[in-house]
């Protein structure tokens, strides 16, 4: 991956991924949409109030895995000084929240009819709200730290600290006495979910997987072309 730390080459793989990218989150995302709202049927019990589902759960794990790979881009800084590697966690964390964001909110709307409340402090929830303000808080300190080596270090080590939160929320259910439902998906004894609901659910997950491969490529041009920008301002600046 170090030959990927020049900013020439990872600009010219970018480059080259991120049409194949967007137009199959597009396709992908149109095909999800149409077999989650109209192909696929409504639940035996949850009735028409599953489809929620179907960007709920793609969104949760999006979420957990998100943050998995910042806290690995962020040990490839902190170990190996890897010049993009804090870039990519950066650029990462903004979509992880807004994903984070998502599975709490649809969970809740979710909940409401299911359980009758909008919240619950179990396990689940209360583990992925601690995810969601773990974003906002590596977020927070890029925003207030002037000097980015430090901001860039310091997230750094908040994005490794905070990742112990991610097998908590992944086992709650089976740790504790919660009201969410175990996984029904990925189980012991093979998925539960009945094939008619997984396809949709599959394709949502892999367009919600290459938006954010699209939506991080960006970013992360973006924030080269930031840093070029205050180089050359730095510079003209020295010589003025």
């Amino acid at each position: 991956m170090h030959k990927f730390a020049n900013p020439v080459r990872f600009n010219r793989l970018a480059n080259t991924l991120l049409p194949w990218t967007f137009a199959l989150t597009v396709t992908l995302f149109a095909a999800g949409l149409y077999y989650a709202l109209y192909a696929s049927p409504p639940d035996y019990q949850q009735g028409d109030s599953v489809r929620i589902m179907y960007v709920h759960v793609p969104a949760s794990s999006l979420s957990l895995a998100i943050y998995v790979f910042m806290a690995a881009a962020s040990a490839a800084f902190i170990i190996w000084k890897h010049p993009l590697a804090v870039l990519a966690a950066k650029a990462a964390a903004p979509i992880g929240m807004v994903f984070c964001g998502l599975a709490l909110a649809t969970g809740s709307i979710w909940g409401k009819p299911m359980w009758g409340t909008w919240w619950q402090w179990d396990a689940r929830l209360t583990s992925m709200l601690v995810l969601f303000f773990l974003y906002l808080g590596y977020l927070a300190l890029w925003q207030v730290m002037e000097d980015s080596n430090k901001a860039a270090k310091i997230s750094s080590i908040l994005a490794l600290v905070g990742v112990v939160n991610i097998p908590i929320i992944k086992f709650s259910v089976e740790w504790w006495n919660t009201l969410h439902q175990p996984s029904s998906l990925i189980r012991e004894g093979g998925s539960a979910i009945d094939p008619s609901m997984m396809t949709p659910l599959l394709l949502m997950l892999a367009a919600y997987g290459l938006y954010f491969v699209t939506v991080l490529l960006w970013r992360m041009k973006a924030e080269m072309a930031e840093k070029r920008l205050e180089l050359a301002l730095r510079e003209k600046a020295s010589w003025s």
